[in-house]
């Protein structure tokens, strides 16, 4: 039996400076903590202005999280504690499962144009996982496959599976889900999301109407301040809707072309405990890990 989800919250990405003094977007964290789950945290890093992000994320650790990060235009360079080197590109994606720690940097620059534009996904992993050794995947832009529907819509599955074509990221603990949708003007596409799972989406480009809510006020909304008067029901870049459960949502565009990123995971209903880069499941669990950084044993041995 089909349930429609619903419209449960609509986010506008805040502005905060993060790593070395990165201007950014972030569309939901922290003080959003459990609607989420299992996802923590997503940023968007797009600028046309290398003073935004040139500054980058230098040396910094991680434990307990995934960190995905999707870059769509422009560059953002990485190393790692395991040794592991190397650059993501335009469509590219790096899956690092942070496990046990690991030390890392990521250093965006830009295109030809002092162009970047990316964002990175934090998600959370099972009590059972945390401690689990690190590992990474990098993903390029051809390993990606883009389905392509009969009324113009685009979607490109970075993980997950959509109808009888799977992504290149797989044997993920909270089983996730990742699109990139891009949608012509005026169409309604219906795309089916498995009961159970908690399910976002974040505008990135263009305009469009979600669960055919079609009047302002016909939601909860949170703006960027308590000055924000803006009450269309057209949804626009920079957005974010977390969905009811159900097992289906509709997106319809107008007169404009949309682009989204659709994200879905089964959620681990598991205690956090959560300090900048760190992600356990107790206080206890944080303060080994900082005694850890401290001393210099936070990156086991494999």
């Amino acid at each position: 039996m089909d349930r429609a989800r619903k419209i449960r919250k609509v986010f506008k990405s805040k502005p905060v400076i993060e790593g070395a003094g990165v201007l950014l977007k972030r569309a939901f964290g922290f003080s959003q903590l459990p609607l989420f789950d299992p996802f923590l945290l997503l940023d968007d890093f797009r600028s046309s202005n290398p003073e935004e992000y040139l500054k980058g994320f230098p040396w910094h650790p991680h434990r307990g999280i995934e960190t995905i990060t999707y870059v769509l235009d422009g560059y953002v360079e990485h190393a790692d504690s395991m040794g592991n080197r190397g650059i993501i590109s335009g469509g590219g994606v790096q899956w690092m499962t942070a496990g046990s720690g690991i030390i890392h940097e990521e250093m965006p620059f830009g295109n030809e144009r002092g162009e970047v534009a990316g964002f990175q996904l934090w998600a959370n992993l099972p009590a059972s996982e945390k401690m689990s050794p690190p590992r990474y995947r990098d993903v390029t832009s051809s390993e990606i496959p883009v389905l392509h529907m009969d009324n113009g819509v685009e979607i490109r599955i970075i993980c997950g599976r959509h109808g009888e074509i799977s992504g290149p990221v797989t044997g993920i603990a909270i089983d996730p889900e990742y699109l990139d949708i891009s949608l012509p003007p005026g169409v309604s596409y219906t795309c089916a999301v498995p009961g159970g799972r908690k399910a976002f989406a974040y505008i990135i480009a263009g305009k469009g109407v979600f669960c055919h809510k079609e009047k302002p006020f016909g939601f909860d909304a949170e703006g960027v301040s308590y000055f924000d008067f803006e009450t269309s029901p057209l949804l626009e870049n920079e957005t974010l809707v977390l969905f009811s459960d159900g097992n289906s949502l509709t997106i319809t565009t107008g007169k404009n072309p949309m682009r989204i990123l659709l994200i879905s995971g089964n959620p681990l209903n598991e205690p956090v405990a959560w300090h900048g880069p760190i992600v356990m499941n107790t206080r206890e669990e944080l303060r080994q890990a900082f005694e850890e950084f401290r001393n210099g044993t936070f990156v086991r041995k494999i």
